[in-house]
């Protein structure tokens, strides 16, 4: 076999190998009351353990995520100016830059970004 095959092999079979064992691994046992409850010094809780979680709160924590990953995207654009085509890295930038603007703005108008209501 050539290196090209045994790689493709090897690159099959060994996240096969992972998935399956996860699988195996995160099989649950049948789910009770006692597992389900949370565990209060071993008395039943007053109240529920569960609060209910803000979903504007969790977008506007992954818009910043998003963003954040883009404007590190941003930072090596001074030193490909210096390596590459001035035109071409411009070029590119321009259109990051006018994706990410147009990102901004939709989820302006979508009120995404409005915290008080």
């Amino acid at each position: 076999m050539n290196l090209m095959t045994t790689s493709t092999i090897i690159a099959l079979l060994v996240p096969s190998v992972i998935l399956a064992a996860a699988n195996i691994l995160a099989a649950r046992s049948h789910t009770d009351r006692e597992k389900s409850s949370p565990f209060e010094c071993g008395f039943d809780p007053k109240s529920t353990a569960r609060i209910p979680f803000s979903m504007r709160f969790f977008l506007l924590a992954i818009i910043f995520i998003v963003f954040d990953i883009e404007i590190v995207l941003l930072m090596p654009i001074p030193t490909i100016i210096l390596t590459n085509s001035l035109n071409i890295t411009l070029i590119t930038s321009i259109l990051f830059l006018l994706i990410l603007l147009l990102g901004l703005i939709h989820e302006w108008n979508e009120g995404s970004l409005d915290w008080s209501s």
